[in-house]
């Protein structure tokens, strides 16, 4: 394990946020201008998630093309769930 596979991880889960809020925003209606307050929500997830899979890798111990790409897609998964969980909330709150 080195300290550049750790960064590759973190990288990974971090393009993964970033990339299913990018999806998320061209699924958007055109009519519909971006919202830097919603990116940065997502920006701020992808830290996080970044973050959580550095720490996590030595669990693994290996590096592997699976790896990245279980990091990038666990990465976009968190930006779903977080973006689903603060709807919810949100949409809790103005009932």
């Amino acid at each position: 394990m080195t300290d550049l596979n750790v960064l590759w991880i973190a990288l990974a889960a971090s393009g993964g946020t970033l990339f299913a809020a990018l999806l998320g925003w061209l699924d958007s209606p055109a009519e519909e201008k971006f919202s830097g307050k919603k990116f940065f929500s997502s920006v701020l997830r992808a830290v996080v998630a970044g973050g959580a899979f550095a720490i996590a890798y030595p669990l693994v111990g290996v590096m592997s093309w699976v790896v990245l790409l279980g990091a990038f897609t666990a990465g976009a998964g968190v930006d779903v769930i977080g973006n689903r969980l603060a709807g919810t909330i949100v949409g809790g709150l103005k009932s």
